[in-house]
């Protein structure tokens, strides 16, 4: 008998796992780093990897392998290389890149690797889509019917946006790019618009400007921030526009519509072409590599409008590029231009005149949002596009000192109200009602005899007694219901009275003070 039964039962257990057990060979791929420079990684062995498969190193770096030539492989790093030695090994992870999805993601800030960058909790584990993703198919896409309203009254009357549109911003630096942006997605509250916010190498006082705005107006509690700055390493640069569509598409194919924000794809494209230099690829044009179109439109071609059949869901994309000296026809601007519905030009010589929005209107276009565009819009508005042409080329012509007759003075007089009227303050966007009866205002004369200086004024004015029109006239704006001839009677009568009784007002107040 023995003495110790606990222990004999342990020992008989023990050798039955151990006859049971087979040892699992499981082959792994592995590699060296060979060389190091800034983003980019040289490593030897890795025979099977595939094309922008995922790397792993040391510590948790991760990196994507770009280049894969008969003897090394060129990765693109996705995090610091400080710690990161020659000699260290790489293996494969057999996985491409893939980023977090989901509603947990809206109102945080995060990077394009989906790690939280606010002080808030942590992520819970979320579904993850595959980074690069293929477009939708032209089987999948819908026609752009519905508008997306910025809430700046010179886009959303001249120059209309559709939900599922790219509509590409483009100006100089500091000419007010990014405040069309934001106020678009400020102007996105209780819409059931979702919105990303993609900042790509920008500076950190940049960004926590954009953040502080956001918050301010309410916006983040639809918004997503993902953010890379100027000191980011250029991998997660690229990734940045890439990772943010990933995020985005998941809202779109549930059915919901999105709007992304990409600020800017000029850095996004230096810094594909420091990759692309680092990598010994062939520069070509301005040392970009040949490939710098393909990489923005497979980026843009996933912003579209799905058919009822895959959901309904749209992906609104405003990208934003830089020009230099307004050089509009440099290479990155003319692929984009090439690439997007329509877009934007800012001048800085509307900037410098204090004319904000500084929107160039005969250089910007949509080619698609005027079929989306609410048909009050074009009861109102449907001739200023052309009066305010003739304008400029009037009032350029009248700068050489000619004498103008009587119907040129009064283009010149009305085109200058109209520049007036179209300006409006940062952070200040407006409804469909308030653009709608402002500029009905406008191109039925009643702003003629006002003063240029008193524009704002009386345009707040005409904004703060929307109360006096009837409801269901209210209501009619933001539908697809044309406005009748009595309609249109009704509000130029209700803007002159408004107008006559604040006159009668202004005249009494020295009476009274007297």
């Amino acid at each position: 008998m023995s003495l110790h039964p606990v222990i004999d039962d342990t020992f008989d257990l023990l050798r039955t796992a151990r006859e049971a057990s087979k040892p699992m060979l499981q082959p792994r791929e592995t590699g060296h780093v060979l060389s190091i420079t800034p983003g980019i990684v040289t490593c030897s062995g890795l025979p099977n990897v595939g094309n922008q498969e995922l790397v792993r190193f040391p510590g948790d770096l991760f990196g994507i392998a770009y280049n894969i030539d008969e003897k090394e492989i060129g990765v693109v790093l996705l995090g610091d290389d400080s710690k990161l030695q020659v000699g260290d090994e790489v293996s494969r992870t057999g996985t491409a890149m893939d980023v977090p999805v989901g509603n947990s993601l809206i109102g945080r800030i995060v990077n394009p690797l989906g790690e939280p960058l606010d002080d808030k909790e942590t992520l819970p584990e979320m579904e993850r889509y595959p980074l690069e993703r293929p477009a939708p198919s032209i089987m999948d896409r819908d026609f752009v019917t519905v508008p997306l309203q910025t809430g700046i009254k010179v886009v959303d009357a001249l120059i209309p946006i559709g939900r599922g549109q790219r509509e590409l911003i483009l100006g100089d630096r500091q000419t007010g790019k990014t405040s069309i942006a934001i106020d678009t997605i400020i102007n996105q509250k209780g819409k059931n618009v979702i919105c990303i916010y993609c900042a790509i190498g920008q500076r950190t006082s940049s960004v926590a400007k954009v953040i502080a705005n956001l918050r301010s107006k309410g916006a983040m509690d639809y918004t997503i921030v993902v953010l890379t700055e100027g000191n980011t390493p250029p991998g997660l640069q690229f990734i940045a526009p890439y990772a943010a569509t990933t995020m985005a598409e998941y809202f779109m194919e549930k059915g919901n519509d999105v709007l992304i924000i990409y600020d800017d794809l000029t850095h996004h494209a230096r810094a594909y072409r420091e990759l692309s230099l680092l990598l010994r690829r062939p520069p070509g044009r301005e040392a970009f590599p040949g490939d710098i179109f393909y990489i923005h439109s497979r980026l843009l071609e996933r912003a579209t409008h799905l058919s009822a059949e895959r959901g309904g869901g749209s992906l609104t994309a405003l990208p934003i590029v830089e020009t230099e000296g307004q050089n509009i026809s440099a290479y990155i601007p003319t692929n984009l231009i090439s690439i997007t519905d329509g877009q934007l030009y800012l001048s800085p010589k509307l900037f410098e005149l204090g004319v904000q929005p500084a929107i160039d209107i005969g250089k910007s276009v949509s080619r698609v949002g005027g079929k989306a565009q609410l048909p009050a819009y074009r009861s109102v508005a449907g001739h200023l596009k052309l009066s305010y042409a003739q304008f400029e080329e009037l009032e350029s012509f009248a700068r050489f000192g000619t004498r103008l007759d009587d119907h040129t003075r009064k283009v010149i007089d009305h085109g200058k109200r109209i520049r007036a009227c179209l300006q409006q303050p940062e952070l200040q966007p407006l409804s469909v009602q308030e653009q709608i009866f402002v500029l009905l205002a406008l191109t039925h004369g009643l702003l003629e005899e006002i003063e240029l200086e008193q524009i704002p004024e009386t345009e707040t004015l005409l904004r703060n007694s929307l109360s006096e029109l009837p409801a269901p006239l209210l209501q009619k704006f933001s539908t697809e219901q044309p406005l009748q001839a009595s309609d249109l009677r009704m509000m130029v009568d209700a803007a002159e009275n408004i107008l006559k009784n604040h006159r009668a007002l202004q005249s009494e107040l020295p009476d009274k003070k007297s």
